[in-house]
Formats: structure tokens, C-alpha cells, sequence
């Protein structure tokens, strides 16, 4: 059997996918990086229309988030990997060393439902995402996120059956590889907290968590008693500027006093606002 090494130089598609071996050797000791302090990061996501407008690409990744706003951990969109290939992955390792950034975690989209009722699709979303863990332990990332959305108007306890099948699936071969799996709120059954609290109670592993998106407060969506309820959970979190500076503020102070000690993913849209989100982390978090 080839080891993954090999595989990399190849290539980083079905074919590692199907492989079951975890031959690299973990990247850290636990899923949850274990922080007792925190840290701010990058989610590339927040610079989308420039990767996609040709500006920079992700092995500028670290530069950017070190030369331009000073920031210690970036968060990778899978999507916006131009061809992760060995030696592309080693020459982003090595970029992100140079510029002393932490690589936090990868942001998996496009590769499935995790909630279906057809267990041949749920598999193959399992299969699809294997070779994000394997990129992840390879880059030393302690995670990636995933999506877990469910057919419109789904029966809850369904749906609580199907994505507790894939995602224990989808365990068997992150913890070998010292992967967290964690779900983060984009729609479906994701955006109901008490869902996500009984699918955390269930699947109920270390390696499993969430990754509350913050978005902004409206009249269909609670974000502050969302992440209220999903911090004990959090394996990270998706930081957006509220609508003022204490709305902010209570958010950061309410991860704080839950316990939470880790990264805080600037995910607000473009230059100035992922500058403010900075300023605001900075006051808030470290003074």
C-alpha cells in the first residue's frame, strides 16, 4: 500500500480518499487544541472576492494574514485550494511557517449532504471528505468544518438518525488522524440550537463539535441564545461584527464567561471590516 506521502505527490482525489490507512503521523494531541488563551485568526472566506478576482491566491494566504492585519491563525475554504497536490501543501506549510501562522482549520464545502435519507449518499459524502482530513493532518489543522443542512420541512428525529450515522462515520477516520469534525450553522436543521445540542449529546465525542457563525441578530434568527447554546460545543468560532461595538462586546464577553479559550475566525467581509473586527477583538479580548 502506498503511503499518503505518495499519494500527495500524486494527486488528492477519490483515489486517497478510498485509502484507510492513516499513515501520518498526527499533527497535534487533541482535536480541540486544548488553548488557555486566545487568539485571533483569518477566515479566508472574508477575502473571497479577491481570491476570486485573481488579486492573490492561498499559498498568499499567510503573508496576507501576517503582513496585512497582523493576524496569527488562518482558516482555509476547501474550494479555494487552486491544486492541492504534496507539493502544493508543503510549500503552504512552509509559507505559513515563514510568516509564524498558525493554520487553524479548513472550511469543507461542496462534498455532500451529511444529513440525507439515503445512506449510499451519506456515505459518499463521508468518502468525499476524507481527503480533507487527510490535508488537514497533513497541514496540521486541528479541524475542519462541515455543513449539515437536511431536506426542507425534514422530520427532525430523521434527521437527527442520519446525521448522527454520517458523522460517526466520518469519525472513524478523522480520529485516527487527530482531526475534530464541527458543523457550522448554514441553514437546514444546522440553524435549530436544540437540534444541534441533541446531535452533540448523541454522536457525543471529543473530536465533535460546533462552529457557530455569529451573523448578525434578526427577527428569524437568535444569534446570541444560538451561541449561548453551542459554545460548550464550540471548536471554534466564526466571528462577525454585530450591527454596533457592545452588541460585540456582549458576544465576546458571553464566550468568555461560558469557558471558551481559543480562536476567534474574523469572517466579516473585506479589508475594513476585517481590520474592525480586529481593533474590537483586540479591545475585548487581550486589555
Amino acid at each position: 500500500m502506498n503511503t499518503r506521502r505518495e499519494f500527495f505527490k500524486k494527486s488528492l482525489g477519490a483515489c486517497l480518499a478510498l485509502q484507510g490507512a492513516h499513515l501520518l503521523k498526527p499533527a497535534r494531541l487533541h482535536a480541540i487544541p486544548g488553548m488557555v488563551q486566545d487568539d485571533i485568526s483569518l477566515a479566508q472566506w472574508a477575502l473571497v472576492e479577491e481570491i476570486r478576482a485573481g488579486k492573490w491566491k492561498t499559498l498568499d494566504f499567510p503573508r496576507i494574514a501576517r503582513e496585512e492585519f497582523d493576524i496569527n491563525g488562518i482558516e482555509f475554504v476547501n474550494t479555494l485550494f487552486e491544486s492541492p497536490t504534496y507539493d502544493y501543501l508543503k510549500q503552504l506549510k512552509e509559507n505559513a511557517a515563514a510568516h509564524g501562522v498558525t493554520m487553524v482549520l479548513i472550511m469543507v464545502d461542496s462534498e455532500g449532504e451529511t444529513c440525507t435519507a439515503s445512506k449510499e449518499e451519506r456515505r459518499q459524502t463521508v468518502i468525499n471528505h476524507r481527503k480533507w482530513i487527510d490535508i488537514a493532518n497533513f497541514l496540521g489543522c486541528h479541524a475542519i468544518r462541515t455543513n449539515c443542512r437536511g431536506p426542507e420541512n425534514v422530520d427532525k428525529e430523521e434527521a437527527l438518525k442520519w446525521a448522527t450515522d454520517t458523522y460517526q462515520q466520518m469519525l472513524d477516520y478523522a480520529i485516527p488522524a487527530n482531526v475534530g469534525i464541527c458543523i457550522e450553522n448554514h441553514g437546514g436543521v444546522s440553524n435549530d440550537a436544540d437540534w444541534m445540542v441533541a446531535l452533540m449529546k448523541t454522536v457525543n465525542n471529543r473530536y465533535f463539535g460546533s462552529y457557530p457563525d455569529w451573523r448578525t441578530p434578526s427577527a428569524r434568527f437568535d444569534n446570541y441564545g444560538y451561541l449561548q447554546k453551542m459554545l460548550p460545543w464550540a471548536m471554534g468560532l466564526s466571528y462577525r461584527n454585530q450591527p454596533d461595538e457592545e452588541a460585540s462586546r456582549k458576544m465576546i464577553q458571553l464566550c468568555r464567561d461560558s469557558g471558551y479559550r481559543g480562536w476567534y475566525g474574523i469572517e466579516s467581509s473585506g479589508r475594513d471590516a476585517i481590520r474592525e473586527g480586529k481593533r474590537i477583538l483586540d479591545k475585548y479580548l487581550f486589555n
